[in-house]
């Protein structure tokens, strides 16, 4: 019954693993139903001596009963006996959950086909684990099916597992290990435990052989679980994303790592998520809605699009200098100018990049946030965008029809980065690409074509019920059923783009929301995907091949530069947004570099604005030096403040007793015993009992108090003074333990700092230094207390399920 018990209790710690991937608490109350199921099985099946083979299917049995009466009672005989409507409404919710779980990103709302899914699921572990522990007697192999439970967030989502789901699931493993040592030695025999109880002693008790060797396997188990949460603190972290979520660093980014979502899968939920919560607010000077970009993808490996690990220079945070320049635009450009406000919700969780505007010239928001310059995503590795409000001053490209025409073939480094393609990509797809676009167009005039291609003449619908963005998929979404959402338009674009040699990436973020009273709201359904293409002298330009409207991202636009009749073949076009030159000069728009001064002058007085900008590294390892000092003098406290405690107790000067009061308690046959004086007495004899531990001086168990005092001051070559203080706190120890009225014993305050005096003399500096900072009385003392502690473990396992009295007996 025990190890029934033992693995119930494991399985539930195990589970808890599990929370990051849902919504709600539904999954876990029905799955700790399913456990409780198979675990009350299992101990009916030890109780009654069933054979080891029936307690499995037992069980197995009792959860199909139990998931038919939680989730299909309607269609089952009684609501708990399974019918054909109830397995198949059983199969229905099944297939319902798979396929949720295919349109929902972690954290998945508790639909009933997901709870179903887990429920079923955690049984089944249950089952295992019972199994192994309890009927084949292997208790340590149930560790592969809880590492198999476990494992499942650590597979699913990004972010890092909590420590303390990993603390709770280690204990329930060795709650199993230690169940099964109990079971086996309890065939030999009843555990008799070793009882400490604190007296007034003479000796000093130490732990027997018995007891240490008793206690030696859990040490090692709550050690183990120790380091394995602790090292990862102190060791260099391998991957940008830690088994619970703390490490020194790869070295990159500042030296701190970064946990890096799939920006996709991320995509998907958002968009089929029932609930269209509001993410984030924003105000733009000029009252025009903006995409909002957070991840820029760029690595396409047939399967999927993926994105380069961001790195921010620490001479790059937002609060020391502006962004750097948008690469590939040049200061000649036409741009138009805004200023943001944006306000993200505090329920935004996890979140380590901005969304932004693209590009933006300066961002000031609170925390350490830093740009990559290659992509100018703004992330950090310390803080969250969850409840943040920070501005953004944004410059955005405006370029001419003729100015894109006659761009220059773009650098070798943005050609080798933003041209790859996989060498199996499909050739249909390559004479796609070839087929919708006119030869001898420029690069800009066969991406207008791309994009009407989606948008008008390609037949496209727009549906959230696809398949993903892989290479089959792909394939499946541009030749035959032209349906998809963001995802598919954005990545589509994008690969076509690269076979005709224009440079692209997909951006993940969200389109520019509804209006509302003085700004503008986005919402998760507002999530995107988008294309961004590359032209030289320009830079990266946003275009839009997903339907907008009813039957599309309703949000969604097309940018104006794609526009024919706003992008007329007359050079030298100004800006549909110009602004005065401040130098006076006879350019309409200026540079790019002169419009960001002047808004930095109109806007933050021409100068930076001081931010938090992070604690100073020297600063966080001076607090780590001295919060490990202070552990270390943990002892070295704990000794001291007792020290403190027990100089109160033996300065205190005891009443004298009333003679006849004790003369008519002594007469009715009462031992008197001045309890008054006992504490003071005590604290004094227990303070030469660790100084002596302290300075690593021994004591006999078969010495008096007089008998210690003579050998001490002959050996140690007391002082006639020292000598005589030790002889009177002994004879008082004697006169509490054994007289009948101890009489006036005085304060001994004195007299335990002359002993300790003379003691601290006949040892050397660093026994000295020892006995202050690592006072070996005191570790003995905690050494003790983790003891007592496991040996509460050891009663509560000597708890025992009473069996029925057999009549007659």
């Amino acid at each position: 019954m025990r190890l029934s018990i033992a693995s119930g209790v494991a399985t539930g710690a195990v589970a808890i693993a599990l929370y990051p991937l849902f919504q709600g608490g539904a999954w876990f109350w029905s799955s700790v139903g399913a456990i409780l199921v198979v675990t009350g099985i299992g101990v009916l099946a030890g109780h009654y001596t069933l054979p080891g083979w029936l307690a499995p299917p037992a069980q197995a049995l009792a959860v199909l009963i139990y998931l038919t009466a939680v989730f299909a009672g309607d269609e089952a005989w009684a609501r708990v006996v399974p019918t054909w409507e109830s397995i198949a409404r059983l199969d229905k919710l099944l297939t319902t959950g798979f396929a949720d779980i295919q349109r929902f990103a972690a954290p998945v709302p508790d639909s009933a086909g997901i709870v179903l899914l887990t429920c079923g699921g955690v049984g089944l572990i249950a089952v295992l684990v019972d199994l192994l522990a309890a009927r084949l007697r292997r208790a340590a192999l149930t560790g592969l099916p809880l590492l198999a439970l476990f494992v499942v967030p650590a597979a699913v989502i990004a972010e890092p597992i909590s420590w303390p789901a990993f603390i709770i699931g280690a204990l329930g493993y060795l709650g199993i290990l230690v169940a099964d040592g109990r079971e086996r030695v309890s065939h030999w025999g009843r555990a008799v435990l070793v009882r400490r109880t604190s007296s007034f002693t003479v000796t000093r008790p130490t732990p027997s052989e018995s007891g240490a060797l008793r206690l030696s396997g859990r040490r090692i188990g709550f050690t183990a679980i120790a380091l394995a949460v602790l090292l990862p603190a102190l060791l260099p972290t391998m991957e940008p994303n830690p088994l619970f979520g703390f490490g020194v660093g790869n070295g990159r980014g500042g030296g701190n790592s970064i946990s890096i979502p799939n920006p996709m899968v991320n995509l998907r939920g958002q968009l089929s998520l029932p609930e269209n919560s509001t993410v984030l607010t924003y105000k733009a000077s000029d009252s025009t809605p903006r995409y909002l970009r957070m991840y820029s993808l760029d690595i396409f490996d047939g399967e999927q699009w993926t994105m380069s690990e961001p790195r921010g220079r620490p001479e790059d945070r937002t609060s020391d200098s502006p962004m750097p320049a948008p690469p590939g635009q040049s200061t000649s450009v036409p741009v138009t100018p805004a200023n943001l406000t944006v306000t993200v919700s505090d329920q935004v969780r996890r979140l380590s990049f901005l969304p932004l505007p693209y590009p933006v010239s300066k961002v000031t928001v609170a925390g350490d946030w830093r740009p990559d310059r290659d992509t100018l995503m703004v992330f950090s590795t310390r803080n969250t965008a969850g409840g943040l409000t920070y501005q953004a001053v944004t410059a955005e490209p405006e370029p001419t029809a003729d100015r894109l025409k006659s761009a220059a073939p773009p650098a070798t480094a943005i050609r080798e980065r933003y041209l790859a393609l996989p060498e199996d990509l499909p050739e249909e797809i390559r004479q796609l690409a070839l087929q919708q676009t006119e030869r001898g167009s420029s690069a800009y005039e066969q991406a207008i074509q791309l994009q009407e291609f989606f948008t008008d003449s390609g037949g496209f619908t727009y549906s959230l019920a696809t398949q993903g963005h892989n290479g089959p998929a792909l394939t499946d979404f541009l030749i035959r059923n032209r349906t998809g959402y963001c995802e598919q338009f954005a990545a589509s674009m994008a690969v076509l783009a690269r076979v005709l040699g224009i440079p692209s990436r997909v951006a993940i973020g969200y389109t520019g929301g509804s209006v509302t009273s003085g700004g503008w709201q986005v919402r998760t359904h507002d999530s995107h995907a988008w294309p961004e293409l590359y032209f030289e002298g320009t830079g990266w330009l946003r275009f839009e091949p997903t339907p907008a409207g009813g039957a599309g991202q309703g949000s969604a636009t097309v940018p104006s530069y794609t526009l024919p009749e706003v992008a007329p073949d007359t050079p030298d076009e100004p800006s549909s947004a110009p602004s005065s030159d401040p130098t006076g000069s006879d350019s309409p728009t200026g540079s790019a570099n002169d419009r960001r001064g002047e808004i930095l002058d109109r806007e933050f007085g021409g100068a930076l604005t001081p931010l938090d900008e992070g604690m100073p590294l020297a600063a966080k390892i001076g607090i780590g030096v001295a919060i490990a000092l202070l552990v270390a003098l943990i002892p070295a406290l704990v000794r001291w403040q007792l020290r403190l405690r027990r100089d109160r107790a033996y300065t205190r000067r005891a009443a004298e007793p009333d003679p006849g009061d004790s003369a008519s308690r002594a007469a009715a046959g009462v031992v008197v015993r001045e309890v008054r004086r006992e504490p003071a007495v005590t604290a004094a004899w227990t303070e030469l009992d660790d100084v002596l531990c302290d300075y690593g001086m021994s004591r006999q168990a078969s010495e008096s108090p007089r008998a210690l005092a003579g050998r001490l001051a002959a050996q140690y070559r007391f002082e006639p003074e020292a000598a005589a203080a030790l002889a009177r706190i002994a004879s008082a120890v004697e006169r509490t333990l054994y007289a009948r009225t101890p009489g006036e014993i005085g304060t001994l305050r004195e007299d335990v700092r002359s002993v300790r005096r003379a003691l601290a003399a006949t040892v050397t500096r660093g026994r000295r230094i020892r006995a202050v900072l690592l006072p070996p009385s005191t570790l003995l003392r905690m050494r003790a207390l983790g003891g007592r502690v496991l040996d509460g473990f050891d009663r509560l396992e000597n708890i025992r399920l009473r069996r029925p009295a057999r009549k007659g007996a």
